[in-house]
């Protein structure tokens, strides 16, 4: 009995299908690709075109580091979104466990980091903004280069925050495992999508979804 090359292709992706329904279950998306509604940050800086959220803009230069804030905190969480840039510019970022300065434009807390700077590329990589002001934790130029999609075009984000864990995966290829080793540091906080000061750019972010997880008790 011969089976049909048609049913085969149909059963093969009915599979694929189920196990990433399943890969995403608990998931709540953060972006309703209409509106930014449970953001807040200044307008003139962020905006939504085509179900994706658009920071920044072409036309001129960012004066200061800029973010769209969430209205929730969160503690222990699986983040994943997807992101790109577009212009001169080449620096951008999402904060975690993040909070803002008062009366200022900067967040301090986690970022996880998206494009370039003097040393190369630092998708993915885990930086501390406002804080120790310093990149915790990163994966080597020469893998994180051959994993990461070419300016303008989209690369998938993982960020998964447990308890002091922190881990990050760049288009599927782990770039940070990292462990908050100073108690005093908050171990929750908000998200931030950032458009980073410097020459005109545009960061595209979409599918922005995150899972949470019961806070882990600190040990003793």
């Amino acid at each position: 009995m011969k089976t049909c090359p048609t049913l085969l292709l149909f059963l093969f992706a009915s599979c694929l299908c189920a196990a990433e329904k399943k890969k995403e279950e608990g998931f709540v998306s953060l972006f309703d690709g209409k509106t930014l509604e449970g953001w807040e940050g200044k307008k003139e800086f962020f905006r939504v075109e085509k179900s994706t959220i658009v920071a920044g803009f072409l036309d001129k230069k960012i004066p200061n580091n800029e973010f769209l804030v969430s209205k929730k905190e969160y503690a222990d969480f699986d983040l994943r979104f997807e992101a790109k840039l577009v212009g001169p510019g080449n620096n951008a970022g999402v904060q975690f466990r993040s909070h803002r300065i008062p009366n200022h434009h900067e967040m301090i807390g986690y970022q996880c980091d998206i494009g370039g700077w003097s040393k190369g590329t630092i998708w993915g990589f885990l930086y501390d903004e406002s804080r120790r002001r310093k990149m915790l934790a990163q994966a080597p130029q020469e893998k994180v280069n051959s994993w990461v999609n070419p300016k303008g075009e989209w690369n998938s984000l993982r960020v998964r925050a447990q308890g002091p864990a922190i881990k990050i995966w760049l288009n599927g290829k782990q770039t940070v495992d990292f462990t908050e080793a100073e108690k005093e540091i908050p171990l929750d906080g908000r998200l931030g999508l950032q458009i980073h000061s410097g020459p005109a750019l545009e960061c595209h972010y979409r599918k922005i979804r995150i899972k949470t997880f019961k806070k882990q008790k600190p040990k003793n």
